[in-house]
């Protein structure tokens, strides 16, 4: 009676998992239902980190904030910033730096912060500042 104990304790070590499910805090896999619903079957691709494959669309998202994206976004010479979010391929990444360089200047010519000003004291303004100043006849 006491050997066939025994056989029953080896197989508990070996723990049954044909699905290849992720391991739970307990060590045994997820039940299936809540690898599905947490999408872990979907697999996400970053282009910008080194293509490293995310399973899951909460993996995914978070990953936006770590330090392997934000490592590959500064050798990119871009900055993680929340306009980069969900972009993951590298020419997609510089074309949008590229874009919101050009809306930047574009902003600064409109509000006229683009072109300087010297009063004849040798002080820089914005021609917009310059314009309000000596309106108010501060200059």
């Amino acid at each position: 009676g006491g050997e066939g104990d025994d056989e029953d304790e080896e197989d508990d070590d070996k723990i049954y998992n044909p699905l290849k499910l992720p391991l739970g805090w307990d060590g045994k896999p997820i039940p299936y239902w809540l690898y599905k619903l947490h999408g872990l079957g979907v697999e996400y691709k970053c282009e910008i980190c080194s293509d490293h494959v995310y399973q899951g669309r909460k993996n995914f998202e978070k990953h936006f904030q770590e330090s392997r994206h934000a490592f590959g976004m500064r050798a990119l010479g871009l900055p993680n910033t929340k306009h980069f979010y969900e972009i993951t391929r590298i020419s997609d990444a510089l074309a949008l730096a590229e874009r919101l360089k050009k809306q930047g200047r574009q902003q600064a010519e409109e509000q006229g912060e683009a072109e300087e000003v010297e009063d004849e004291y040798g002080n820089t303004y914005t021609k917009k500042t310059y314009e309000l100043l000596k309106r108010q006849g501060l200059i």
